[in-house]
């Protein structure tokens, strides 16, 4: 248990207010009628205020209507909306008209705001001032309402248009992009209809259509748009080019994406950032590094964009030299030194370090800070095993007057329960609770987890049942808090109740139960397990692969443990742990560690977990030469330190032989761990 005072966080918290439905969709063609999706959007309550309580810097009625026009556009390119909402209710009220510069300036700082309640008083507006017919600003309408995310509302503008010229036509299109997710159907069906009526398709047409291909993973679809558009002439723009890298990146085709950049003669700063951010997202580290250090030898800079893809390689690849680089050049540029996201990615990137010495600094050297760094800080601590500095941090974010989001909740949960701080975790469910919080999945899934590592199984179990809409990862989630908590045939009943549901387990749910077949020794079940992997084709992942070798050997199968084990192509450390730990589990201890002798000859490291299995069998087996054997090796050669685990298996494998006196010695070196 710690000491952190946390405040406490469900009431009486003096936080200072943060600055700042489904609906169906109705499908336009019959190749997509029977598709329906939902979006849910929340908007926090306006109350704008009368025409009678303008703001004090203005003196509208001794000002001509034009003067006033400049004043609603100067609010509204600041992004303040009330003040200019205000001023046109005045407007209103006096019969003044409002002119379609005026309502283009208001539409697009409702879409910056994405703010779909502004969005609806501004329409309103628009159709008192007789303009709805108006072409430019039906355009932008229906461009608002995609933008904000209510398509079924851009539909409805979009109907109701006696003459439809392309870029209507667009906004639809990249209203189902924003939506996301495998909406592409829609956006294919929007785009089928302007095809039918000849309308005169432009590169943002097919922009929109290959990023929804993008975000979906719909390669096919992506390729055969390729073909379109090589057929039709658009593939010499630079938008399309780009676009087109980002889908092959985003399905899984490097080479593919490469193709494509290699094709391109000159290439600019938004297609290095389009190949440097592909390999990112795909893991390629390597590829992300090369590629900007080739940018800039073509005499490109690196931009804010492409800095916040690289940060995160830089972290992964733990390549700390060339991240204190990067910092150097942010520092240089002074603008991005400004930006809080560029500062949050420095923190996250030295914790990934391991330094997060630097880390702090650089987040208590920033001049201003929101809730997206304080949650980077805390991530750094997590990553870093400070745990309690991680805990603490939410009640210092408070005091500076941020408001933890959800994404900080969730970042914490985990630490209570790592900490075992019951108190504070109930007190950050009920924050969650009194923020609507809680029909989040990520959320859920963090509380289900913390109550089960504070031993209150039956609490994630209420949490659990509460959820509205569940994930596999939440049906996950359940089965390991039974699992950790020794409930095995009740971890079964969760992955048969998902079964029966419209999710399907992934590859860490089959992993997940495949240990619990194992540990309760259900060959017949585990079989029936091991084919559902092969059909869903989850047999090469190596979590997955590992956990069936070591289910067929705690049932004693180890010929199937073997079978498994030679029928995966790419072996790493995992699975090589695996078959020794199988082996052993069988009790064939000789044949473990000739196992694990083969792994060391055959150029695989061994991890401190593969020494904690080795150690468990030589203890098992009585074999003391070869587990002190090994534990020198552990220290000496691959230079992992001795856990608490390591030292208790020595010590009691060495009483066991009755050497007394060697565990002695290993006695005194676990006690100067303390």
């Amino acid at each position: 248990m710690i000491s952190c005072n946390l405040i406490p966080l469900p009431s009486k918290t003096n936080l200072k207010p943060h600055p700042d439905t489904q609906h169906p969709r109705t499908s336009r063609t019959n190749h997509v009628h029977n598709l329906h999706f939902s979006h849910h959007i929340k908007e926090p309550p306006q109350k704008y205020p009368k025409h009678n309580s303008l703001p004090n810097l203005l003196s509208v009625h001794t000002k001509n209507p034009h003067a006033i026009y400049k004043d609603i556009q100067r609010f509204s390119r600041q992004n303040k909306l009330k003040e200019a909402l205000t001023i046109l209710d005045y407007l209103d009220h006096r019969g003044i008209p409002v002119n379609s510069t005026t309502f283009a300036s208001l539409i697009a700082a409702c879409v910056r705001l994405k703010s779909l309640s502004a969005a609806k008083i501004v329409h309103t507006h628009i159709v008192i001032n007789g303009l709805e017919n108006n072409e430019f600003i039906q355009t932008k309408v229906v461009n608002m309402y995609a933008a904000c995310g209510s398509i079924e509302d851009a539909e409805k503008v979009f109907d109701k248009m006696p003459v439809r010229s392309v870029y209507p036509w667009n906004a639809l299109l990249r209203g189902n992009v924003v939506l996301g997710g495998r909406k592409y159907r829609e956006v294919l069906g929007t785009f089928s209809d302007m095809r039918g009526l000849g309308v005169d398709l432009n590169v943002y047409s097919f922009s929109c259509l290959i990023k929804s291909f993008a975000g979906a993973s719909a390669l096919f679809q992506g390729l055969k748009t390729h073909g379109l558009l090589i057929k039709n002439g658009f593939l010499g723009s630079d938008i399309i080019r780009t676009s087109l890298i980002d889908m092959y990146f985003k399905c899984g085709k490097v080479r593919l994406a490469y193709r494509v950049f290699e094709e391109v003669e000159e290439r600019d700063v938004v297609m290095w950032g389009a190949m440097i951010a592909g390999f990112a997202h795909n893991k390629l580290q390597r590829g992300a590094l090369e590629y900007t250090r080739l940018m800039i030898k073509e005499g490109l800079e690196v931009n804010s964009v492409i800095l916040t893809s690289i940060l995160p390689v830089i972290g992964e690849a733990r390549a700390s030299k060339l991240g204190k680089e990067v910092h150097a050049y942010v520092i240089k540029t002074k603008e991005y030194s400004k930006q809080l996201f560029i500062q949050s990615g420095l923190v996250d990137m030295y914790s990934k370090c391991g330094d997060i010495v630097s880390g702090r600094k650089v987040f208590y050297g920033s001049k201003e800070r929101n809730a997206i760094s304080w949650t980077a800080l805390m991530s750094g601590y997590i990553l870093n095993g400070r745990f309690e500095q991680a805990l603490r941090s939410i009640v210092w974010m408070q005091q500076e007057g941020f408001k933890p989001d959800l994404v900080t909740v969730a970042t914490v949960l985990p630490v209570c329960g790592k900490l075992k701080v019951l108190k504070q975790g109930k007190e950050i469910h009920a924050y969650a609770m009194k923020n609507v919080f809680l029909p989040n999945a990520s959320v859920s899934t963090c509380l289900m987890m913390m109550y089960s590592k504070c031993g209150l199984l039956q609490y994630s179990s209420r949490v659990f049942d509460s959820m509205e809409k569940r994930n596999v990862i939440s049906w996950t989630a359940m089965m390991d808090s039974y699992i950790d908590s020794g409930c095995l045939e009740e971890a079964l009943g969760v992955f048969r109740s998902m079964q029966l549901s419209k999710h399907r387990a992934d590859s860490v749910a089959m992993g997940r139960i495949s240990s619990v077949c194992g540990k309760l020794r259900l060959l017949k079940l585990g079989r029936e397990i091991h084919g559902q992997i092969l059909k869903k084709d989850l047999a090469s992942v190596p979590f997955v692969s590992a956990e069936l070798v070591k289910m067929y050997g705690s049932c004693g199968a180890i010929d199937k443990s073997r079978f498994c084990f030679d029928a995966i192509p790419v072996k790493g450390s995992l699975t090589w742990t695996a078959i020794v730990e199988a082996y052993g589990l069988s009790g064939q201890y000789g044949e473990a560690i000739n196992k694990f002798k083969q792994m060391i000859s055959k150029g695989f490291n061994p991890n401190h977990f593969t020494f904690k299995v080795v150690f468990v069998i030589c203890e098992k087996a009585g074999f003391a030469d070869e587990g002190c054997e090994f534990f020198t090796m552990m220290t000496r050669k691959y230079k992992i330190k001795a856990s608490e685990d390591h030292y208790n298996s020595i010590i009691n494998l060495l009483q066991h032989v009755g050497c007394v006196e060697e565990a002695e010695k290993f006695l005194l070196l676990k006690q100067s761990l303390a």
